[in-house]
């Protein structure tokens, strides 16, 4: 209970005194109250105590009463009996035994021990089950975030108060090593993780316990990490991982979506400001919920500094009506997660929006009629601000920065004298660093946002006491995230790569710059086309200027040429030379449309898993972009994520970039999404992905076996119309398509073509492949009493010789020995007439169907096609407009020619003499031994997600 006020003097909600040496009438509240945990990672207090063992940093641990089923954060196990002890701060929960142990930071001194300051990149709200908040560590019941690069899951309320410790994917001209360490993420581990020290259980579906690194995947408890070296060996996908000190990127004014690739947001979301937190007050959600007024208790927002305030974003905290001062205080710091001393802090009264105008004429009558009583809430402002004392001077971190030293800081006093030389000046001598002059060093401030970590060079003048105290004002919370670097003085020449594509193909160079600078008025000083890729109507500039840089990104993005959209991507530089000898990186391409739309899923998964500039979502420029960034590239391999029309979509742009490749025979593996997946059947990665754990699929990409596949070129020539009846499509010129698979004329080009059509017009329908399949069911219905007598508009000829076709609907070339989702369509009957078909025999199978129930039979096995013809040479003469499908993708042809061969004809494209690519196949699957657990095959092979038995 606390004390009874003196006569006259305003107490805080009818119980405490305001705190000793202020003015009873002042709205201040602060001063008193348990010490805090030590200050944010530019400021220490001398004296200062942080609570709890020493163990745990910034903890403040106290012990509690349980009332329900509690387990402990840092052994996971079921903490027995009433008692448990529990941080106020971050909800650590922790057995007394376990409390010495304790090594993971509290939320509020976490920024100080993040080792490379590093922004997250947060994707749209999503609802992630089992999973715990980073900050609260409270569970994500309700929409959450989750990092696209890192395993890092919050709440939106919490997004502000998360450390910018995501993974460092590239090299920024800041801070640049080539050594690797390992990178540790909390919780959020399969409840059958296996610790790699003690071998024990280590994840937990029920707390945020345990480790794991997120470059190698080993896992591990908290307390067993120390036991492990610093430094990271990459793990099981270190040979298809693209390593960090080999990619380069300057990014000064791009976030990290645009940096990576990432698909934005049309807006922001509801609810969210620039940096995160609410537009209204909310409260947080592992703080305690508002209570009703009759409740004894009183609920209040709290702002924590001037940007605050005019952003309306603020905390709500519920403390009881006769709490002390120094409790309020306290629980709004720890609603903002500050680690300041509350001794150097207080509150201070807002006025509410309805009394702006005349709050300091009611603040004046309320202390002269002494209505701050307990009954009186209406005199009881309700809205706080966290603000400092002035200070006389305060004791600095200033951390080496890039200067390779042997220690992490050096701690100096800072008087209102002291300025950004002088502390240069001072700092100098304590690093060793005696013999240069200051004026080959500076110093550099670093504010290390969630979202965005900013560097600002400070200027000589700079006076450094004034600066702390702007900040404070500014935000409470913001000088907690705020460090003092002293760097070397060098300059860092801006470059940026920027793809641009959408252009009108077949231009050169110089006309493409010539229109851009029409389109976006590009700056010819600083901008340069350095590589153009005319048949693809896309261009790689050069922008030496970073601010000119960010407004071509943002220009192009808005802008069509000649009707068509143009598309914008930051492309880093991949330093080849610097590539490990055994590195062998992994280019993967998803298309998220493909299939089930598993695509999405499986982006964020490979950008864990690898580096995410490896990475490339299909959608958003196709495979240009990714064969640029790794065209300099000695040896790497590709990843297909999407159907049979993808890998052909990836393979023709692969034609067309070999001559410019360092490595013009990367292997290419498949991940099957689509509806039918013929080629990913042969190559046995299967009908199709139901999920299996991405890990898996990389190491079985890592271990496939090379082989090759015939390539096969059509040349497509469309004569002029004769009359009206033939004048379906207009006179095309001729073009040039790519097959790998099969290439259908008739019935099953119009079955694919009815099937396209429908999903154009109703995309949203054909989420799943079980759904597309039956779709086919019923395309296929409708036309089974259709008779199209293709043999009679048809003209085929083998080589030099003429074939005479029989009575069918539809006409089929295979390369490969899958069709339709499976169908043995060439039949395992001997015949002495052709060879056995294989897919790198320089053969094509020619097959024939009479109409939609003969293909039905062929796709439960009751029957094969009506072969007709095998070679390497075809000639196809079309009388009529016909529908025509390659490799799943559907259109109608005019009448002409259709010419199929290995090679295409000289003069209008140029492959390899041999028409084969290189892909890989799966290797096959060792018979399982006897007696040896999943978990046991799972360590021998260094996974790094453990399953539960």
């Amino acid at each position: 209970m606390a004390a009874a006020a003196e006569p006259g003097a305003r107490t805080w909600q009818g119980g405490g005194s305001p705190r000793p040496g202020s003015p009873a009438c002042s709205p201040v509240l602060g001063g008193g109250g348990r010490a805090r945990p030590g200050p944010g990672p530019g400021l220490e207090r001398a004296g200062a105590r942080a609570p709890g063992p020493a163990a745990a940093p910034g903890h403040s641990f106290r012990k509690v009463t349980l009332t329900k089923p509690t387990f402990c954060h840092l052994c996971s196990d079921f903490i027995w009996g009433l008692a448990g002890f529990l941080c106020d701060v971050c909800n650590f929960m922790s057995h007394e035994k376990c409390l010495k142990h304790v090594r993971t930071p509290c939320a509020s001194a976490a920024p100080s021990l993040v080792r490379v300051p590093v922004a997250h990149c947060f994707g749209l709200r999503g609802l992630y089950k089992r999973k715990f908040c980073a900050v609260c560590r409270k569970g994500l019941e309700a929409p959450a975030l989750r990092c696209e690069v890192c395993e890092l899951h919050v709440h939106p309320d919490c997004v502000p108060f998360a450390c910018s410790d995501c993974r460092r994917c590239h090299q920024d001209g800041h801070q640049d090593h080539d050594t690797y360490l390992h990178h540790w993420r909390e919780g959020n581990l399969p409840s059958g993780a296996r610790c790699e020290v003690c071998r024990k259980t280590c994840g937990s579906s029920d707390v945020l316990a345990g480790v794991r690194c997120e470059w190698c995947g080993v896992q591990a408890h908290s307390a067993c990490s120390a036991a492990l070296a610093p430094e990271c060996a990459l793990g099981r996908l270190r040979s298809l991982l693209l390593p960090p000190a080999c990619v380069r990127l300057l990014s000064r004014n791009f976030s990290k979506t645009q940096c990576f690739r990432i698909a934005e947001a049309a807006g922001p979301e509801q609810g969210d400001g620039d940096d995160g937190t609410d537009g209204t007050a909310a409260a947080g959600p592992g703080r305690e919920a508002p209570a009703a007024a009759e409740s004894g208790k009183q609920t209040l927002k709290i702002f924590d500094g001037d940007d605050a305030v005019r952003r309306n974003q603020c905390r709500l905290i519920t403390v009881p009506r006769l709490a002390r001062s120094e409790e309020v205080l306290e629980a709004a710091l720890r609603a903002f997660y500050i680690g300041e001393d509350p001794h150097d802090l207080e509150l201070q009264a807002l006025p509410l929006p309805s009394q702006a105008g005349d709050s300091r004429a009611r603040g004046e009558a309320s202390a002269e009629e002494g209505s701050g009583g307990p009954g009186s809430c209406e005199a009881t402002p309700e809205a706080w601000v966290i603000r400092a004392l002035p200070r006389d001077q305060e004791v600095l971190k200033i951390y080496p920065g890039w200067l390779k030293v042997g220690v992490a800081y050096v701690s100096i006093r800072v008087t209102p004298q002291s300025t950004a030389l002088s502390v240069v000046q001072e700092v100098l001598p304590l690093l060793g660093r005696q013999v240069e002059g200051p004026e080959g060093f500076q110093l550099v401030e670093v504010l290390m946002g969630s979202r965005q970590v900013q560097r600002t060079v400070l200027a000589e003048e700079e006076p450094l006491l004034s600066r702390l105290w702007d900040i404070r004002q500014t935000s409470m919370r913001q000088l907690g995230q705020t460090r003092f670097y002293v760097a070397e003085s060098r300059s860092v020449a801006p470059h940026v790569s920027l793809f641009v594509g959408g252009l009108p193909p077949g231009l050169s160079s110089q006309e493409y710059g010539k229109l851009l600078q029409e389109a976006v008025a590009t700056k010819a000083a600083v901008v340069s086309v350095s590589h153009a890729y005319s048949s693809q109507g896309a261009v790689v500039l050069d922008v030496a200027c970073f601010a000119e840089a960010e407004r071509l990104y943002m220009l192009v993005r808005n802008t069509a040429v000649r009707g068509r959209p143009l598309t914008a991507l930051v492309l880093p530089d991949v330093l080849h030379t610097k590539l490990p000898p055994d590195c062998r990186p992994l280019l993967v391409f998803v298309n998220p449309k493909s299939g089930g739309l598993k695509g999405r899923e499986l982006l964020c998964s490979f950008r864990k898993l690898l580096n995410p500039h490896q990475v490339f979502e299909l959608t958003n420029g196709g495979p240009l972009p990714g064969l640029h960034l790794f065209s300099q590239v000695p040896c790497f391999r590709v990843l297909v994520c999407g159907g049979d029309g993808t890998v052909g979509w990836v393979l023709t742009a692969l034609e067309e970039m070999r001559h410019r490749l360092a490595c013009p025979e990367p292997s290419v593996a498949i991940l099957p999404l689509g509806t039918g997946n013929d080629l990913g059947r042969v190559l046995r990665w299967g009908a199709g992905y139901s999920g299996e754990d991405p890990f898996s699929v990389l190491v079985s990409v890592d271990e496939a076996d090379a082989v090759l596949m015939d390539r096969w070129t059509i040349l497509l020539v469309a004569h002029e119309a004769d009359s009206a009846e033939n004048s379906v499509a207009d006179t095309e010129p001729p073009k040039v398509v790519q097959m790998s698979n099969y290439c259908g004329i008739g019935i099953d080009a119009e079955l694919s073509l009815d099937f396209h059509q429908a999903r154009e017009e109703e995309p949203a329908k054909f989420t799943s492949r079980f759904h597309n399949k039956g779709v086919y069911v019923r395309v296929g219905l409708q036309k089974i009493s259709h008779s199209r007598s293709l043999h009679k508009e048809v003209r085929l000829q083998v080589g030099q010789q003429e074939v005479e076709l029989p009575s069918i609907e539809g006409l089929i070339f295979i390369n490969i020995p899958s069709w339709g989702s499976g169908a043995d369509l060439w039949g395992s009957e001997s015949d002495l007439r052709f060879k056995k078909p294989c897919m790198d025999d320089g053969l094509l199978e020619v097959v024939g169907v009479t109409g939609v129930m003969h293909m039905g039979q062929v796709q439960g096995g009751l029957r094969s096609g009506i072969r007709i013809a095998q070679g390497s040479y075809f000639r196809v003469t079309l009388l009529k407009a016909t529908p025509v499908q390659v490799d799943g993708e559907p259109w109608v042809q005019a009448p002409g020619h259709m010419i199929i061969s290995a090679a295409g004809p000289k003069g209008l494209l140029t492959p390899r003499a041999s028409g084969q690519v290189h892909m890989l196949r799966k290797a096959k699957q060792r018979p399982r031994k006897a007696g040896v657990t999943r978990d046991a095959r799972a360590d021998a092979a260094s996974v790094s997600e453990s399953e539960p038995k």
